[in-house]
């Protein structure tokens, strides 16, 4: 995947009663460029305490690596619930939302339990993917960077970390 086609970049949003917030722009702008649908895959991040989103296209990239990582299991004798568990989390723990002509989606309450995403959400970009986290589980996670990103765009949105 070339540069132009990753997601990078933070923002923090405001989450209403009824699971609405803005996409931030810099998510929208890449998923337009990938994928002709406007249309947010969100799922259960594989190691942290968040979601982890990307474009419908990518689909095809998870399989990919679902697979590929189930044939180095099977090569070292592993069992093969991991894999079982890995195909659950990367398509069963996942859910797609559109977005409307504002930027604006309605997070699933399934996607919303899993990340613990309460009034805000703060999405980072990870290259291919980015994450959707609480802001206060990316405070706590244990990553400095993370932390400190996490508490400047608080500040910056005048909320005490």
């Amino acid at each position: 995947m070339d540069q132009e086609h990753l997601h990078n970049g933070s923002a923090l949003n405001a989450v209403d009663a009824k699971g609405r917030l803005s996409v931030p722009a810099f998510i929208r702008a890449m998923i337009e460029r990938r994928s002709p649908e406007k249309l947010l895959v969100l799922g259960k991040h594989e190691a942290d305490a968040c979601l982890v989103g990307y474009d419908a296209n990518y689909k095809g990239t998870v399989l990919t690596d679902v697979n590929r990582r189930k044939l180095r299991d099977e090569e070292h004798g592993v069992d093969l619930r991991a894999h079982h568990s890995r195909n659950r989390r990367a398509f069963g723990l996942t859910e797609s939302c559109a977005w409307d002509s504002s930027g604006r989606i309605i997070l699933p309450p399934m996607m919303r339990r899993i990340g613990r995403i309460e009034d805000l959400v703060l999405f980072i970009g990870t290259g291919e993917t980015f994450e959707l986290w609480n802001p206060q589980l990316a405070l706590d996670s244990g990553d400095p960077d993370l932390a400190e990103l996490a508490a400047y765009r608080l500040e910056e949105r005048g909320v005490a970390p």
